[in-house]
């Protein structure tokens, strides 16, 4: 009775005693730390021969296209042209092909069912695509910078093939050690990696952003009322995000008793979790990248003709314009659909609970399970798809009509809200662990006695 009310209050919730007893937690922690300050230094370190005062006067200019979200990404990096400009994108494309990759490859996907080893070995698979992508990326960055001229002159002095070559080495170089930075967090740190990166990109931002958006208060140039609106909406979000986030469909799977020699096993019911929201960020990210990168494209020109397709893309495809919204929503709602497909494959799940002996109720082992599974991941995705939309589009508004600032838009809520989300419950999970050895030894210990 002692060990179950002990559990009970383990249960109930962590204390600081616990805290101070994980020293595995606090390690990872500290590790997180460290690999944190290593990479906002990485940021400050610019590539040769660039231009700063050009180099900022071409990011203010072009802050509302792709520039301006992936330099929030990249916590500015970008923005700096530093060695980390490129950041922990290429890796996070490579994981994404290489998932893509597991439905259309037939050999990739035998490997991914090959456990352990084949999960290893795509992750070596995307470490090699991950340097390839940089190359290119990094490559098209130096040939696209160098011939950039700007109203405080050219962006870069010395432009040639040496200048390629350096940068593209350095892009790749600042590429690698990013994702060697990932990789460690996952291993030694806490929570994931490549999230965490970003997220701290997106974070060390806000200051500024707060303090901008402040400015225009103390200025006024959006009332006090207002202001207290926003902050109340923001909450209003972030509450939102996080009912959203937890949201599941459970789906009832029994297992039959099965006697084996002279024992009974099975007789037990689970609950199979369908997310409402199974694409996590990926489809606002995508969304934005490809809507913002013909806006970039037509914002390098210094001339446009009357009626042509720049000034087309400038006037139709601006943040906030009904036509950018529309083809926003449609884009979220596409990737949804098809980034969820990859992830979750009915199929897949059918047979395994099949192999396993578990039963939906009132539904066959095999294809009708397959088919109710489908069923019910296409609703709950439909609920994500319009949970996903409406986040995004009403901070794109705000952004659009009242100039708040970038950081504070849906896709950057969603990536901090998630990762916090995720930090507090890997968290969790350490310090419970913890709890639960010295509970178990304690048990053992009276056991003796």
């Amino acid at each position: 009775m002692r060990t179950r009310s002990s559990l009970n209050k383990v249960s109930a919730g962590m204390n600081l005693g616990s805290f101070g007893k994980a020293a595995d937690l606090k390690s990872r922690i500290w590790f997180l730390l460290v690999m944190l300050v290593i990479y906002r230094l990485g940021t400050y370190i610019p590539l040769p021969g660039i231009n700063t005062l050009a180099l900022n006067n071409l990011t203010n200019a072009q802050g509302g296209g792709i520039l301006g979200m992936f330099n929030l990404f990249t916590g500015g990096a970008l923005g700096r042209m530093s060695i980390f400009a490129l950041n922990i994108m290429p890796y996070i494309t490579a994981s994404i092909i290489m998932q893509l990759m597991t439905v259309v490859s037939s050999e990739i996907a035998a490997m991914k069912k090959e456990g352990e080893q084949g999960r290893k070995k795509i992750n070596q698979y995307t470490r090699y695509l991950t340097v390839i992508l940089a190359l290119f990326q990094g490559y098209g960055i130096a040939v696209g910078i160098e011939n950039i001229q700007t109203p405080l002159g050219p962006l870069v002095f010395d432009h040639g093939l040496y200048f390629r070559l350096l940068s593209t080495i350095s892009l790749t170089g600042g590429t690698v050690l990013v994702m060697w930075i990932a990789e460690q967090i996952n291993v030694r740190g806490i929570g994931n990696g490549s999230s965490i990166i970003i997220f701290a990109g997106i974070v060390s931002g806000l200051p500024s952003a707060m303090a901008a958006f402040f400015e225009m208060g103390r200025t006024g140039t959006v009332s006090t009322i207002f202001m207290l609106i926003i902050f109340a909406l923001i909450i209003g979000l972030v509450s939102f995000i996080i009912f959203m986030e937890k949201a599941q469909r459970r789906i009832l799977v029994s297992y039959p008793k099965r006697q084996v020699g002279n024992k009974m096993f099975g007789g037990d019911s689970m609950h199979l979790p369908l997310k409402l929201n199974t694409s996590g960020v990926i489809p606002a990210i995508f969304a934005s990248s490809l809507l913002l990168f013909p806006l970039t494209i037509a914002g390098f020109s210094q001339t446009y003709e009357p009626g042509s397709w720049k000034q087309i893309v400038s006037l139709y495809l601006a943040h906030g314009k009904p036509l950018y919204i529309a083809l926003y929503a449609f884009m979220i709602a596409f990737f949804c659909f098809f980034y969820t497909s990859v992830i979750f494959n009915p199929e897949d799940t059918a047979e395994n609970l099949r192999k396993n002996g578990g039963v939906v109720l009132g539904r066959r082992p095999g294809k009708h399970t397959a088919e109710y599974l489908d069923y019910v991941l296409t609703r709950v995705t439909v609920l994500g798809a319009l949970y996903m939309i409406l986040v995004c589009v009403i901070p794109e508004i705000l952004i659009s009509e009242y100039q708040i600032p970038f950081y504070l838009g849906g896709t950057s809520l969603l990536i901090v809200v998630n990762v916090v989300m995720d930090l507090f419950t890997q968290v969790q999970t350490h310090l419970l662990s913890t709890q639960y050895e010295g509970l178990i030894k304690k048990a053992r210990l009276r056991g003796r006695v």
